[in-house]
């Protein structure tokens, strides 16, 4: 029988692009995926470093999966916190069979190459960690989505030094990937929506000024649109939000702007060394309402920040009553090794910090659940990605809420429905099951 694999992921849409990289590697070797932990001979788990909270919840991840895997099988740690702290996982984490970081591709074979370094002091399957370009991990084949969405990365790293982010750090500076090998990933997925991702989506083809340039993300949406009915972008630096991409957005008939704002505050934000300020914010939402009165918006917010007073905070209380986002996640700031941010001034003390997104969370679900009310009687077009479950334009995979619709509805197809009811951020469409509390609704930082 062939040797089964088990992979978990942690964190944000990045990285199950990534998960589903390694996947298509293992299968290609000719393993054989399983959805049982317990049944795999190797099990990855592919961590997230993002914030505290996140590592916490990777380390917790993986002694979990160290319990529950059978006698002999490997654990491969990767991802994030295999690239940021690797060392001292290797050195503190002895569940781990091995601590592969972005530089490594996993393998499986029966003996490891000359060059390579084995995975693992277990018997059983080799596994090796070969040295391989940069980037190469993105331009792997991976197998047809699953779901009728897919994300797919269309570039790795960042060239901006946010005060709180250490991804560059450990992502390095940003890598477009070339139009042909995303476009050629769009078609073998076969997915009826295409999310477009990255660490700075709006910044693609910066860093290739010859090959492709400032404002290529254009059109790359375009070329996306012209194969899927579907494509969404996430993760837009509102700088770089030019008419010509707030067009190609709309002309994709996905009117979703998921804009990274982080904070009002004209002063916190240059804190912050972000660009931007509430005004400014405000007036593009505003051009872009009349342009497309169905658009819809998501954004984050770090609550926190060194310095942030409490007028930074009233600022930003009033932005999100003016602005009324459809979608909104609020983050503590978590202070980060090597960040700008970490050994600066007025640190805002954690229980001011836990008032404060206690406050904005309040208002803000009062928003959502407004605007989804708003939502009743309404005749919208949905893609069902499950039995029961499907979404509009308005709402983004695994992140937002959800409407319920008729179970008879065909998975992967298009259906027009009513919705007959809101709860909190689910919608409801006639003839579907209402049951309570929401399958979704995650927030997202990265």
């Amino acid at each position: 029988m062939a040797s089964r694999f088990y992979v978990e992921t942690l964190g944000c849409p990045k990285n199950e692009v990534d998960s589903e990289k390694l996947v298509g590697t293992l299968l290609a070797q000719g393993l054989t995926a399983t959805d049982d932990e317990t049944q795999a001979d190797v099990v990855v788990v592919n961590t997230c470093a993002f914030i505290e909270e996140a590592r916490k919840e990777s380390i917790d991840t993986i002694l979990a999966l160290s319990e529950r895997r059978k006698k002999g099988a490997r654990l491969v740690v990767t991802g994030c916190m295999a690239e940021r702290y690797g060392d001292e996982l290797r050195a503190n984490l002895p569940e781990a069979d091995q601590i592969a970081g972005f530089g490594v591709a996993i393998e499986s074979g029966v003996t490891a190459p000359a060059t390579a370094v084995t995975l693992g002091r277990k018997p059983g399957i080799a596994l090796t960690a070969q040295p391989v370009p940069s980037f190469d991990l993105l331009n792997l084949p991976r197998p047809a989505s699953r779901t009728p969405w897919a994300y797919v990365k269309i570039a790795e790293g960042c060239d901006r030094t946010c005060g709180f982010c250490a991804i560059p750090s450990f992502r390095g500076p940003q890598r477009s990937r070339d139009v042909a090998s995303i476009l050629r990933e769009v078609d073998e997925l076969q997915a009826k929506e295409i999310v477009l991702v990255a660490q700075d989506l709006a910044s693609y083809g910066k860093d290739r000024p010859e090959e492709l340039g400032a404002g290529s993300i254009v059109e790359l949406v375009r070329q996306v649109s012209a194969k899927v009915p579907r494509t969404r972008l996430l993760y837009l630096y509102p700088s770089d939000l030019s008419d010509e991409l707030i067009d190609a957005i709309l002309a994709s008939g996905v009117p979703y702007f998921d804009l990274s704002l982080q904070h009002v505050s004209k002063a916190h934000l240059r804190r912050m060394r972000r660009w931007g300020d509430g005004e400014r914010f405000l007036k593009r939402i505003a051009d872009i309402r009349s342009r497309e009165a169905d658009a819809t918006f998501r954004s984050n917010f770090i609550v926190g920040y060194p310095g942030e007073t409490e007028d930074d905070h009233d600022q930003l209380l009033s932005f999100v009553r003016e602005a009324s986002l459809d979608w909104c996640g609020f983050f503590e700031y978590s202070p980060e090794e090597g960040t700008y941010a970490v050994n600066l001034p007025d640190q805002v003390p954690a229980g001011l910090m836990h008032e404060r997104i206690a406050e904005l969370r309040e208002l803000q679900d009062a928003i959502t659940a407004s605007k989804r009310d708003e939502l009743i009687d309404a005749v919208v077009e949905v893609l069902v990605d499950e039995p029961g479950v499907g979404r509009s334009h308005r709402e983004a995979p695994q992140i937002d809420g959800i409407i319920r619709v008729p179970t008879a509805l065909a998975v992967g197809s298009f259906a027009t429905v009513r919705i007959a009811d809101a709860q909190g951020p689910d919608l409801v469409a006639e003839g579907a099951d209402a049951n309570d509390g929401s399958a979704q609704g995650a927030d997202h930082a990265g």
